[in-house]
């Protein structure tokens, strides 16, 4: 096996559903499309993303002498169904369960050490939705799926379902033909948007996550809190409680005042 193909293979052993490699070259389309997109402040209050540009267009300003990338997907789709009855909130199926920056980091940074073993020469560096990489974009270089027109990537195999990181690399790894365009002209999501964040009816709506397989990752379960959260109950949470109560899940990164806000939001709009 090359050492591309060991990679891999570890990937999948690791648990990821989805891994393909991108050979890091300077895109000066999508460096322009950046540069508009910030311009017309589509980034709202996450300054970050401009203070960071430089470095989402140049890896290497991450990683000096970076070649690839090494992109992998995790299925994080459960069969949970949430109760709508009113008096209850829905949370996002990415943040039903474990911290999938925990999840998938620990399982990352495993690859990446397997990696430089393999080519002890060689430096990596892991990544899960922490750092300036541009990881959707990487993503469908790396074979792994294509942007849909709701932002997100879609997998023919596992639909929008793939929480996904990254392991930037000065491998010399073999790249994978990127990801085609199968959205063709269907509209489904842009139709279901009620521009909420953290909402996953643009996903519902996806032909292509109708098909896709249920995750067997038990990380990822919903627990009773995060699957028919109380809205009243949650309004009366104080910041200790929030942070106790959410101390393992993505939850405690909209902040205590953050979620009281979407509470807030989320009674005066119930029946």
């Amino acid at each position: 096996m090359t050492l591309t193909e060991r990679v891999k293979r570890k990937a999948l052993d690791l648990g990821f559903q989805a891994v393909g490699v991108s050979r890091v070259t300077y895109d000066r389309q999508e460096a322009a499309r950046l540069a508009e997109w910030l311009a017309r402040g589509y980034h709202g209050e996450m300054g970050w993303m401009a203070r960071t540009a430089k470095k989402r267009q140049h890896p290497a300003l991450l990683l000096p002498g970076v070649r690839a990338i090494v992109s992998v997907g995790m299925n994080y789709d459960t069969e949970d169904q949430p109760d709508d009855r009113p008096g209850h909130g829905r949370i996002a199926r990415y943040a039903r369960g474990e911290d999938y920056h925990q999840v998938l980091g620990e399982r990352l940074k495993v690859l990446a050490s397997f990696l430089q073993a393999e080519a002890p020469d060689s430096r990596s560096r892991p990544y899960v939705d922490t750092g300036a990489v541009m990881e959707k974009a990487w993503a469908q270089r790396a074979g792994l799926g294509w942007i849909g027109k709701h932002s997100n990537l879609v997998s023919a195999r596992h639909g929008s379902w793939l929480l996904l990181g990254e392991v930037l690399t000065t491998a010399d790894l073999d790249p994978d033909e990127p990801g085609a365009d199968l959205c063709g002209t269907c509209t489904l999501c842009i139709r279901a948007c009620p521009t909420v964040f953290g909402c996953d009816d643009c996903l519902d709506v996806c032909p292509y996550n109708h098909q896709a397989t249920p995750t067997a990752e038990p990380a990822f379960r919903a627990t009773p809190l995060t699957l028919n959260p109380d809205l009243d109950a949650l309004a009366r949470q104080s910041a200790a409680e929030f942070q106790s109560a959410f101390r393992h899940s993505a939850v405690r990164r909209t902040t205590h005042e953050g979620l009281q806000r979407s509470v807030a939001v989320a009674r005066k709009n119930a029946p």
